[in-house]
């Protein structure tokens, strides 16, 4: 279970987030979407101790973020929007040093690294540098090492961007795969459509403020995700 407790992020005089507070249950997926600069990410950093914030608590499966970071940590895996991998690096050095981060052991990496890569048809790349690859393969190297080590928390920000329809339509199932296990898969997106038929929650952030959280159905109603977001937009 994720708890967002009244959290409040200031830069300077611009609060990026405004007392925010929701639930993330296990077995759920949960949307989270806004316009740029809405502060999706800056929540989404903060949930996995890339960023401080000046009031209130996330609590990661019981434990806190801000008195107990690394064990949150070793819950989660986290995707950014532009995975920032290291250039000069393999692909496969790259999975393995995540794998390593979070002591798991050579079978399991093993049989976990080889079921990822057939399915983001990686495969005849892992012993390339990470520069040669494009934005969509490097995206796919990411998702590799984030489920590698088996993740309890999978926490990722516009993780559709660069993929190609294939490699959308697996992560689909491998995040539907991950809930039936009783595991939170956590994600900002733009793409509206997805998330209605994906999640089963959804929260709608406007300038830093949370303006609507709870079950997709309840939330939308009658009318699709994109229309009850444009109609809180105006």
């Amino acid at each position: 279970m994720i708890e967002i407790k009244n959290v409040t992020k200031k830069y300077g005089n611009k609060v990026a987030l405004d007392d925010i507070s929701f639930n993330v249950e296990d077995g759920e997926i949960f949307a989270f979407i806004g316009h740029n600069g809405a502060g999706k990410t800056t929540l989404i950093k903060s949930m996995v101790g890339i960023h401080d914030f000046d009031l209130g608590d996330i609590i990661i499966n019981g434990k806190s973020i801000k008195n107990n970071d690394i064990d949150c940590k070793k819950e989660i895996a986290f995707v950014p929007d532009n995975p920032e991998l290291y250039e000069n690096m393999k692909a496969i050095r790259f999975i393995n040093f995540i794998c390593d981060m979070y002591e798991i052991d050579n079978d399991i990496r093993l049989t976990n690294i080889k079921k990822y890569a057939k399915i983001f048809e990686m495969e005849d790349y892992l012993n390339d540098e990470i520069g040669s690859f494009s934005h969509g393969m490097k995206q796919k190297i990411a998702l590799i090492a984030a489920l590698a080590h088996n993740p309890n928390v999978l926490i990722m920000d516009e993780p559709f961007v660069g993929l190609d329809p294939k490699a959308i339509f697996d992560m689909k199932k491998i995040m539907n795969e991950m809930v039936k296990d009783g595991k939170i898969v956590f994600f900002s997106t733009h793409i509206l459509d997805v998330a209605e038929k994906l999640c089963s929650k959804v929260a709608i952030i406007k300038n830093g403020k949370l303006v609507k959280v709870g079950n997709m159905k309840d939330i939308k109603g009658d009318k699709s995700l994109e229309k009850v977001f444009l109609e809180l937009e105006k």
